[in-house]
């Protein structure tokens, strides 16, 4: 799950999954999200309780700038009319979600209001 992208119910990135953090019985009893920074460097991380972070598996919504998104999900034909006819023998670029593992997570929390949280420290 380290590296899961999460959204906010707005689809915005937010950040991603730097950790989860157990008890003693092994229950996942927080996650850590890492917002902002670029590679790790500047990188504010906060800890979320598991109970508020949704997972889930379908794709993140299109929330490109046209007015509907392609059906989907997947990019739109090419509507040329110039050049050689598709003759490609290929399935659509559909992807299918992987069952054992989730495609993002959801937090609802704008970056500015999670940056505004406590700072998560690993103790030493």
């Amino acid at each position: 799950m380290v590296g899961l992208s999460v959204y906010n119910d707005k689809n915005e990135s937010i950040g991603s999954i730097n950790d989860m953090l157990t008890d003693k019985e092994g229950k996942i009893k927080a996650v850590v999200i890492g917002v902002g920074g670029f590679l790790g460097v500047g990188e504010h991380l906060v800890a979320i309780p598991f109970e508020k972070v949704k997972f889930v598996s379908e794709p993140v919504a299109y929330t490109g700038a046209s007015a509907t998104p392609p059906a989907g999900g997947s990019r739109p034909a090419s509507s040329t009319t110039t050049g050689a006819a598709n003759t490609s023998t290929a399935p659509a670029t559909t992807a299918k979600p992987n069952p054992w593992y989730p495609d993002h997570a959801v937090f609802n929390a704008t970056k500015d209001e999670l940056k505004a949280m406590p700072e998560f420290k690993y103790s030493t």
